[in-house]
């Protein structure tokens, strides 16, 4: 029988014929392309001259059918995982990192590579080919590419163990998720707002039952949000923090111990200090010292704001007749209470203006009065009944297909990212990206967001962005493959338009009525952009300095013990924990991307608050020529340059923090 992902896709724009393809596809399509890479390789050592055609420009495409199968099953894997996915992901962690090695560790390939590197002064290089010959050189280097020998071997060996512990921490993680779940009896209702009972309502008939409260942050943090009853607010909260962490098959902490282990090694196998010294190395920070810097200079202000807000948590849970300290379980209610009380928010109120359609439409509007870009949606086939699609264009020209899959179920992992199916790039003919955002809201129908929710979905829509406008000849530094700290920056950047007053004025809708939100509640909202910082910093902040510690030094025998400690050490609010506390820290542990990155949220949010003055200072949220330099100099320029040079070339200047402490309503004391 022919294999759906091994012909050609056909149609308007050649997308993957899910309907097509089956679960048993993917062992034989990645076993051929893999051959197909290899027998690539191979021809491209056995050229005798050595030019930037034959060797970088040959090894662009060398992968070709290899991105595109694992493109199409990778986002399977993440968002709508079967069993049988599931294993070939485990089998495929370590043949792919096998590959990986066996390409970075080919002598003759990297011998032509090093060639080219040093005669790169004299081969009449454009500026992105001379970019592109850089970036190639320092991952081979960085891959282990001229060590020898047993190093080499080992590293080889340290590398396929890391890929496999990877897979299992996020694969222990999701079953956490989807195991865990907490009926709710009638009168555990009470007190509920209606969309906190439709999503419950939902989540319960996917497993064919009643109302029930699960792990996705969509349900279950409005559940602690309004449920009056604390000791469901409890029992939740601490299956919540808990993933990962619970004992068997599915515990993560022995695996995060290896994984930290295993690190220290590959670090010190290719000559640095730590891990942190050498995945900081090729990022904007360059350091530990220059990370630690930023968010301890964070970090005061906003635990100083965290305390003083929970003094006044405390005093209303005092109030409702409870004693003892404010828990975490806590904090959630009691501050949508006080919000309530000091700015007259109640999220059941506002959730109906922000339907996701009609966050949708705003998240496209614009996109379209900023870039000209216009969205039509397409009946297709996709992956999953709940995934939809749309043409992008601009000027009656193709750009891009995007597809937006938005609700929690069982078979996705939590969170929520961006990736693409297929790059852009040019080289061999233009090649226009297919681009996904998942999200992980609580289904219902209609579909509230919470204004969160809403931060979240235009969030990713601005990774998208990166991505669909990307204009760049080689696929290697397309859309988002840049620096780990600089990523973050289209992502968070594009969140500043939710907060423009003429979009939510336009967009805001009532998903029954059709009106506007009201002045007064848009005003409101507005005014409290800046509530609860203290808290949404220090679980932030905890987390990224927790990872840094974990990479700076020795790796810790006891990773929960180093947690403990550097939280200690830091004077952690007691009723705040970790956003991503240890065994289930997936950014961290489920492969190595974010790494001793977590801190790039912060780093990129020191640029995408200034970033964002420049069209304040232009005196028009949509200002064209603003604009122009945005898509110019970052949102088409991948990687083609060191981040830096990008934005000094868009804004003229690198920022400071002040923008950052300002946009968060803190204050350095």
């Amino acid at each position: 029988m022919t294999n759906a992902l091994l012909t050609a896709w056909e149609g308007e724009f050649a997308l993957p014929p899910f309907a097509q393809i089956k679960d048993e596809d993917f062992a034989p399509a990645f076993d051929a392309a893999l051959t197909e890479a290899r027998d690539n390789i191979a021809l491209i050592v056995a050229q005798p001259e050595v030019t930037f055609a034959n060797t970088i420009e040959a090894m662009e495409l060398a992968e070709a059918l290899l991105d595109r199968v694992a493109g199409v099953f990778y986002n399977l894997a993440g968002a709508d995982s079967t069993p049988s996915r599931e294993a070939l992901q485990r089998d495929l962690a370590p043949k792919m990192s096998a590959f990986s090695s066996e390409v970075t560790n080919n002598k003759a390939l990297f011998a032509r590579i090093e060639a080219l590197w040093q005669r790169r002064e004299d081969l009449d290089l454009s500026a992105e080919q001379a970019r592109v010959l850089e970036l190639y050189r320092q991952m081979f280097v960085r891959s282990g590419a001229q060590l020898q020998g047993d190093e080499a071997e080992r590293l080889t060996q340290v590398k396929a163990r890391l890929a496999v512990l990877g897979t299992q921490f996020s694969q222990n993680l999701l079953a956490d998720e989807r195991s865990w779940f907490m009926p709710l009896a009638a009168e555990d209702l009470q007190g509920l707002p209606d969309f906190v009972v439709a999503g419950a309502v939902a989540a319960g008939a996917e497993k064919a039952m009643g109302p029930v409260v699960t792990l996705s942050r969509s349900l279950i943090v409005p559940f602690l949000q309004f449920s009056p009853h604390r000791v469901l607010r409890q029992k939740a909260y601490e299956a919540w923090v808990a993933r990962g962490a619970s004992g068997g098959e599915t515990d993560n902490r022995a695996i995060a111990a290896e994984i930290l282990a295993l690190r220290a090694e590959r670090a010190a196998l290719l000559g640095y200090g730590s891990f942190a010294d050498f995945k900081l190395e090729p990022e904007m920070a360059k350091t530990p010292a220059a990370v630690r810097d930023l968010l301890l200079r964070v970090w005061a202000p906003a635990r100083a704001k965290a305390l003083e807000d929970a003094a006044v948590l405390q005093a209303r849970l005092a109030a409702d007749g409870i004693t003892g300290p404010l828990e975490p379980w806590d904090w959630r209610y009691y501050s949508q209470a006080r919000r309530l009380a000091e700015h007259d928010l109640d999220e059941a109120v506002l959730k109906p203006y922000l339907s996701l359609k009609s966050m949708l439409e705003a998240c496209f509007d614009c996109a379209n009065r900023l870039f000209g870009l216009e969205f039509r949606a397409l009946d297709l086939p996709l992956y999953h009944p709940d995934a939809r699609a749309w043409e992008v264009t601009r000027n009656g020209q193709h750009v891009a297909v995007f597809i937006g899959d938005y609700f929690a179920r069982g078979s996705k992992r939590s969170g929520a990212w961006c990736s693409a199916m297929r790059s852009q790039r040019k080289l061999g003919g233009e090649v226009r990206p297919v681009v996904v955002n998942i999200c992980n809201f609580a289904k219902a129908t209609p579909a509230l967001l919470s204004y969160d929710d809403a931060r979240t979905l235009f969030h990713e829509f601005g990774h998208a962005l990166h991505q669909m406008l990307s204009d760049v000849t080689y696929g290697f530094i397309s859309g988002t493959s840049v620096a780990r700290d600089f990523v973050e920056l289209p992502s968070q950047l594009y969140e500043h338009w939710l907060e423009v007053p003429e979009v939510l004025e336009k967009h805001a809708r009532h998903v029954e009525t059709g009106a506007a939100m009201p002045a007064d509640l848009l005003a409101r909202l507005l005014a409290a952009g800046t509530y609860d910082q203290g808290f949404s910093t220090v679980e932030f902040l905890a987390s990224a300095l927790v990872d840094l510690a974990f990479h700076e030094g020795a790796a810790p025998a006891d990773p929960m013990q180093k947690q403990a400690e550097v939280l200690e050490a830091l004077g952690m609010p007691s009723a705040i924990r970790m956003r991503h506390a240890t065994p289930h820290f997936a950014h961290v542990f489920s492969g190595d991307g974010y790494a001793s990155g977590y801190y790039s949220y912060m780093w990129s949010e020191v640029m995408d608050a200034d970033a964002f003055a420049a069209f304040t200072e232009a005196g028009d949220a949509f200002d064209p020529a603003t604009a122009a330099r945005l898509e110019k100099f970052i949102l088409s320029a991948g990687g083609s340059a060191p981040p830096d040079a990008l934005y000094t070339k868009f804004r003229g200047r690198m920022p400071g923090v002040e923008p950052l402490l300002k946009g968060r309503g803190l204050f350095e004391t």
